[in-house]
């Protein structure tokens, strides 16, 4: 096989690392998956080892066709966002990384706000126990010899660059998840660091997703039969799944259905919605910003209940929750199995069904959870225009995409169109396969970046509509009504 030339992008997910090959049109010559596990020590800890992030990482590209991998001329990282890798002097790893999913620091969020009182404006963000700046003061807390030793704090996706490259690096849309940059500035905040009790010694170098932070070292391109390539700066995995669908405009929206499900929309400046739990970071481009609307469980939340429900997999419930249909005695379902931020920012929120009655069958119930996450991303979509956010065209992007009828609920519950393009399910990889073409070449990111062909359009239904629209009080009355026991369950 003959290449001109094409563009790894690495996608570290929280369930699995994916990564791609496309070429310098954005067609994806080769891709290949490998599964991750997350471990629950205790109730709503979340964490993995990086360790296996790497060995995962490997077994990827090495699937991937030899005469591909020796053509790729760069590569490109993304990753699940705000998640803690403590490193010592050696660059040992002192202890699992905690995950952006991970609930334990709740108590430290109050406390690093009272530290720097100007933490909101700074940030433009609530401080809330994903982020990684609470996860720090937590181990300073409860470990404290491992917070002595803390010479490095990496970004998930970067302990991958540091092994691919050496280098100790993250990008602004990655770093502008942890609560220590200044957003506006795109610059590390030495207020919120030291709020933390850290320094910038201790932060990675920052670059724009385009730039290039550094070169595969000889032997790890040895070992995956790439070469010595630049590797570019990247983005969170939100940001790169926003680039490979050619979201980089103001107005521009993403609606991403992963574990978490995601609004996201992108501005030309930094625009902060505090206190209805929106979060504004940096895009992966540069002079961009993105709102961003986050709900913790969403395709998660569906495998869950196919799990529970006894279906062979997620298509398969869906499919029966579309052949059962809305129904006025459909139980009300509340999406919160990890807690949840926009727009309450409740961390100690349940999952909860509302309504069941000896005829609930397990159909119904895939429909409550399929309805449960359209509600929220309404709530997130609210939060989102109340912010000033222009919502003009939205793409949907992950796992989730790939379920129409889920599509549907949401393009009703949203009042606005859906559309899915090419590399809808490979998102965040194929993004950070193209800034690493825009690292490599010098091109310009809104060629490079541009959209893919759209490959259908979900448009609302009327029926589902008035179904979703006629609930949505009761919906969120019930969360109301729960929220005083939610602060009394064990978690």
């Amino acid at each position: 096989m003959q290449l001109s030339g094409a563009y790894l992008g690495i996608d570290l997910g929280t369930s699995g690392v994916k990564v791609v090959a496309a070429d310098e049109d954005g067609a994806i010559l080769a891709e290949h998956s490998t599964s991750l596990r997350v471990s629950r020590p205790q109730p709503g800890w979340s964490e993995q080892d990086p360790e296996e992030w790497w060995q995962a990482t490997v077994a990827a590209i090495r699937a991937l066709p030899a005469a591909i991998r020796r053509s790729i001329r760069g590569v490109g990282l993304s990753g699940q966002m705000h998640g803690a890798v403590l490193l010592d002097a050696a660059d040992r790893v002192l202890r699992p990384a905690i995950l952006w999913n991970d609930a334990r620091s709740a108590l430290e969020c109050a406390e690093l706000e009272r530290a720097e009182p100007a933490s909101r404006e700074i940030t433009g963000n609530l401080a809330m126990p994903g982020f990684t700046a609470p996860k720090l003061v937590w181990i300073r807390k409860h470990e404290p010899a491992i917070f002595s030793q803390v010479a490095t704090v990496l970004l998930p996706k970067d302990t991958l660059r540091l092994r691919l490259t050496g280098e100790r690096v993250s990008d602004m849309s990655d770093a502008a998840g942890t609560l220590w940059l200044d957003v506006a500035r795109r610059d590390w905040s030495d207020g919120m660091l030291a709020a933390t009790g850290l320094g910038r010694a201790q932060m990675p170098r920052l670059v724009e997703g385009t730039a290039v932070s550094g070169r595969v070292l000889k032997t790890i391109a040895t070992e995956l039969g790439i070469g010595e390539v630049p590797v570019a700066g990247g983005g969170g995995d939100n940001a790169a799944s926003a680039v490979g669908s050619g979201v980089i405009e103001p107005g521009d929206g993403l609606l991403s259905l992963g574990t978490s499900g995601v609004l996201f929309v992108v501005t030309d400046r930094f625009r902060p919605n505090v206190e209805r739990a929106v979060h504004a970071f940096c895009h992966a481009l540069p002079e961009r910003w993105h709102q961003m609307a986050v709900m913790l469980s969403a395709a998660s939340a569906l495998d869950w209940v196919a799990r529970v429900g006894g279906f062979i997999d997620a298509p398969t419930a869906v499919a029966a929750a579309m052949e059962r249909g809305p129904r006025t005695d459909t139980p009300m379902f509340l999406p919160y199995l990890t807690g949840e931020r926009t727009p309450w920012n409740d961390p100690r929120a349940r999952g909860v069904f509302f309504g069941l009655g000896i005829e609930t069958t397990a159909a119904d119930l895939v429909l409550s959870v399929l309805e449960g996450v359209a509600q929220g991303m309404s709530q997130g979509q609210q939060a989102l225009l109340a912010a000033g956010g222009r919502l003009e065209r939205l793409c949907a992007v992950g796992g989730g995409s790939r379920l129409r009828y889920w599509l549907e609920l949401l393009a009703s519950a949203l009042a606005q169109p859906v559309v899915l393009r090419g590399g809808a399910e490979v998102g965040a990889a194929l993004g950070a396969a193209r800034l690493a073409q825009v690292a490599c070449d010098g091109a310009d990111p809104r060629m490079v970046c541009r959209p893919p062909p759209v490959h259908d359009e979900i448009l609302p239904r009327a029926d589902l509509t008035q179904w979703i629209e006629s609930r949505r009080p009761a919906y969120v009355d019930l969360y109301w009504r729960l929220q005083p026991l939610f602060k009394e369950f064990p978690r």
